[in-house]
């Protein structure tokens, strides 16, 4: 079992942190990579790194031969899934170990036992750890599950019996929606993980997410490291995760580690796993499911534990005992994780790509950023959407999610969108800050969605005298000497300068005039005096009128990004005879991000309405439905199932219904 060099089966994040534990034990470290990922700090941080492809998964981080042929090429004794992709394949697991090395990961028996929902289910229930009522049978025909569906009685979850993390997963309210959430869960399912196996569940409205960490050796030690709420998420996705529990008392958590370890000692576990329970507010808790993995959020449990949970996967992997008992478990202070998406809040939570021109973590004490980007990289459609883990440490829960929406405001990433805003947003609803959230939450908070970010007058003054004073200084290099006193300065008066300006689709017409120390800026009747000072990596101290702010930027020729408190801004210049192509409305539907077309219900001729379904695009890792946004019919279907997209390609027409 002993090994000296440790292959991460993995990229982004969870890759260059178990790197760093690997490389802090001793251990060599080596990275696979695919070319969309050349840039990324795990290639960096590793000792050795080997390309695997070109960016899409299923040539790459999800072919476990190449993973094999990897570590067999660098000499490593020990291969780490990290946490996605191969990570809960018992099929890999067992390749790894017929291979004579060993998988930093539970048993391949464990894995396929409890990677499979319904087979979970089972055992839970043999195990007597408290389950939600529902159907997992074998019987997998349409009419079987509808009939089910009756005798459990809605609401009703359906859910795909392997995998996780929200896809093919359906909230179903009323029987006449059901045999299309089956449909869509299934297709979605298979997609996802390669089965549409599917379980029904009791759906338990409104209660919290609480979750176990347990761990267990080879020679017979099992414990839990205390729980983790992650009851803040949208669509089964987590957002907020802390360690621990808002309304924990000792007795419940005493409880629900008893059953955690039960279930653990059910499929004789090895290593890191969490077990997952729903927790209703009269204190009743129900199993959920069991990941055969470290988890995303576990840093929140490290902050509170003092532990390092990858060092403890890699001692227990060579064959050691646990260094700790039950009773040396202690939890202390409180920790909150957000996690930073390139995605946009205000258009459905989209995911999004680009550039990263500028990535900035917060530092300070009680503040750890687990990122896995670096400035000059791309974000790609390849991969989930998540590009950093911001988590913030105190004494109390309070002083925790103070330092957090600190850490999220000085954690700057400019050049794809994020959710910086929306984090910020949620840190501070009063619900959220009292510890009141469950996982209806955030349908609570936003029944509306979140709203689009506005460009106040004051930020859009700002924006335009950085893009012009960047301006004026490439124009004071060209013409060599100009000294600081005559810049600005005219014998005659000046007019003000005219500049149009994009963000998003609004177009702005700012007027500027320059002074000599700094400009004057009229963002429609508001006339702001702006001047800079204190400038340092993209860094400034700019003093809007009485006001002194900080802000962050990225200035091109014709853009400017900046970054003020929460909020990420971003502006385009428009030249003398340029113009905005206006969306196409109506009839043209475009792919709103890049992704894979799965499904295609729209044929040529056919009437649809507003709403209707037309087409399925997969984009990192989820599923989206594009629907007719007007009464028409279809004139031209331009895809077809399997065809990769870019943004903006257009898909399906429809000629509308005067």
């Amino acid at each position: 079992m002993a090994f000296d060099t440790l292959l991460v089966a993995n990229r982004g994040e969870i890759a260059a942190r178990v790197i760093r534990s690997a490389q802090s034990l001793g251990l060599r470290a080596v990275a696979v990579y695919t070319t969309a990922d050349a840039k990324a700090p795990h290639v960096t941080l590793a000792d050795e790194a080997v390309w695997i492809g070109e960016g899409p998964v299923g040539d790459s981080y999800l072919v476990g031969d190449k993973i094999l042929q990897a570590a067999q090429q660098t000499g490593a004794g020990a291969i780490h899934p990290g946490y996605g992709f191969l990570s809960e394949n018992s099929d890999f697991a067992q390749a790894v170990e017929g291979a004579g090395l060993t998988f930093v990961g539970p048993e391949p028996k464990a894995i396929l036992s409890m990677g499979n929902k319904a087979e979970a289910k089972r055992l839970m229930i043999a195990a007597g750890v408290p389950c939600v009522p529902g159907y997992e049978g074998e019987d997998q025909s349409d009419a079987v599950l509808i009939e089910a569906a009756g005798k459990i009685g809605f609401p009703i979850m359906v859910k795909a019996a392997a995998g996780g993390g929200g896809r093919g997963m359906r909230l179903v309210h009323d029987s006449a929606d059901l045999a299309e959430a089956i449909t869509l869960a299934r297709s979605e399912a298979e997609n996802a993980f390669g089965s549409g196996e599917l379980i029904l569940e009791k759906a338990i409205l409104e209660p919290r997410h609480v979750e176990i960490q347990v761990f267990a050796d080879t020679h017979g030690n099992v414990i839990h490291l205390g729980e983790r709420d992650c009851s803040v998420q949208r669509r089964h996705q987590k957002v907020v995760e802390e360690a621990p529990c808002p309304v924990m008392t000792p007795d419940l958590r005493a409880r629900m580690g008893a059953a955690a370890v039960d279930a653990a000692r059910a499929v004789d576990y090895r290593g890191a796993g969490t077990v997952e329970f729903l927790l209703d507010s009269s204190g009743a808790f129900y199993f959920l499911e069991m990941n055969t993995r470290l988890q995303v959020e576990h840093p929140v449990t490290e902050l509170v534990t003092g532990l390092d949970l990858v060092a403890m996967q890699i001692a227990v992997a060579q064959g050691e005992t646990l260094s700790l008992t039950q009773e040396d478990v202690t939890l202390t202070g409180h920790a909150i994780e957000v996690r930073l998406y390139a995605e946009d809040p205000a258009n459905d939570y989209l995911p999004a790509t680009g550039p990263i021109d500028l990535w900035q973590p917060a530092t300070g004490p009680g503040v750890r950023v687990d990122a896995g980007v670096v400035t000059g990289q791309e974000v790609s459609p390849f991969y989930d959407p998540m590009l950093a883990k911001l988590i913030a440490y105190g004494p109390s829960r309070e002083a925790a999610r103070a330092r957090l929406i600190k850490t999220v405001k000085e954690s700057v990433l400019l050049g794809t969108v994020t959710n910086s805003a929306f984090l910020v947003d949620v840190l501070g609803q009063e619900a959220f800050a009292r510890g009141e959230a469950t996982t209806a939450f955030l349908d609570q908070a936003y029944p509306d969605g979140f709203p689009l970010t506005q460009a106040s007058p004051a930020n859009v003054a700002l924006a335009l005298a950085l893009l012009l004073d960047a301006d004026q200084k490439r124009t004071k290099q060209a013409a060599g000497y100009v000294s600081d006193d005559q810049m600005g300065w005219s014998s005659a008066a000046l007019l003000p300068l005219h500049v149009p300006l994009m963000f998003g689709e609004e177009e702005l017409t700012p007027r500027a005039l320059a002074k000599p120390d700094g400009w004057t800026v009229w963002v429609g009747e508001a006339q702001f005096d702006v001047s800079f000072s204190g400038r340092a990596n993209g860094h400034t101290r700019a003093r809007i009128n009485t006001q002194t702010v900080d802000v962050v930027s990225h200035v091109t020729r014709d853009t400017v990004q900046i970054a003020v408190g929460a909020e990420r801004l971003s502006f385009r210049r428009l030249r003398p005879g340029a113009h905005d192509d206006a969306a196409a409305a109506g009839g043209r539907v475009t792919a709103p991000m890049p992704g894979l077309v799965v499904e295609v219900t729209a044929e040529a001729g056919q009437t649809v309405s507003k709403g209707d379904r037309l087409a399925v695009l997969e984009a990192m890792k989820m599923q989206h439905q594009i629907t007719a946004a007007v009464d028409g019919t279809v004139i031209a279907v331009h895809v077809k199932a399997g065809q990769q997209l870019t943004a903006g390609d257009v898909m399906i027409e429809i000629e509308e219904t005067e």
